[in-house]
């Protein structure tokens, strides 16, 4: 299967530069070091697929020109991967179409009280239309073209009204193989990666089980977090990274999820590995 990886967003939490901060990256002029939250559009199969959703989802679809969106998919349910949801209001009205989202169900639960007014009925008109799809295990998956969802026709003074039936009929869909870790360890937070195709998407974690890497073999490229040289109580540090790259064995390997306590961007990709390269912006991978 033939797949587009477009870098979104590269950035920790704060993004960079961070707000007040004078520190040589991110005070860098080279625009590699401007990161947004983490975040990638996934192109393969005739379907858009967005993997989180954070403060800067308007920003970033703005700037890479996406206009259509058959699904997002979401790792987990901190502020920085969910909080631009309500955007999606936008691809409701212009697409007529309610916004398929994918996730662990503690994930719904978190959505369900940060944005209480997108499920409570009767709804607030213009309130953000989704289908939530709730992954009740960590097989293999399919994400189905939006164009499978029912129409919304906008009245005037009540919200949204649905027309016609969903239907999965010769509709485009691709198989999605969730990878799973853990945020600050295990048992702590659980977090979904994502193979597409040989083309795999990981943030946010420091620790997978040994049974997901049966999943990570024969992949032309693979993401992993990284904030900061050092051990960090939820992401990887650089030497634990690296040794995940190892294990994994992608023909190449990029580093996401960077802060300001990284060195800037030409500096740190001079140091990785031949094969590991920091992500950064608007960075396009393909895989056949």
């Amino acid at each position: 299967m033939k797949v587009k990886l477009t870098f979104l967003g590269t950035g920790t939490s704060s993004g960079v530069p961070m707000i007040a901060c004078n520190c040589p990256v991110c005070t860098s002029s080279d625009p590699r070091d401007k990161r947004l939250r983490a975040s990638v559009l996934v192109e393969c199969g005739g379907l858009n697929i967005v993997v989180d959703a954070g403060p800067d989802f308007r920003q970033q679809l703005l700037r890479a020109g996406v206009q259509h969106v058959d699904a997002i998919l979401l790792t987990h349910n901190h502020m920085d991967h969910v909080g631009g949801l309500d955007e999606t209001r936008a691809l409701n009205l212009f697409e007529r179409k309610p916004v398929n989202i994918y996730c662990e169900k503690y994930v719904e639960d978190s959505l369900r009280q940060m944005f209480a007014y997108a499920f409570h009925e009767p709804r607030y008109p213009g309130s953000p239309e989704w289908h939530m799809h709730v992954l009740e295990s960590y097989d293999p998956f399919r994400v189905y073209s939006n164009g499978a969802e029912p129409e919304l026709v906008w009245v005037s003074g009540s919200g949204y009204q649905y027309t016609g039936q969903a239907g999965l009929a010769d509709v485009p869909s691709v198989e999605v193989v969730p990878i799973h870790g853990w945020h600050h360890k295990k048992p702590g937070l659980s977090v979904l990666g994502y193979r597409f195709g040989n083309i795999a998407y990981i943030t946010d974690m420091n620790s997978i089980p040994d049974s997901e890497f049966e999943k990570l073999r024969g992949l032309d490229a693979v993401t992993v977090n990284c904030v900061k040289r050092d051990p960090h109580f939820s992401h990887f540090s650089l030497p634990e990274a690296l040794e995940f790259f190892e294990r994994v064995g992608a023909r190449e390997s990029y580093i996401t999820h960077l802060s300001h306590r990284l060195p800037r961007h030409a500096d740190f990709a001079a140091e990785l590995p031949p094969h590991v390269h920091p992500a950064y912006d608007g960075l396009v991978l393909e895989s056949e």
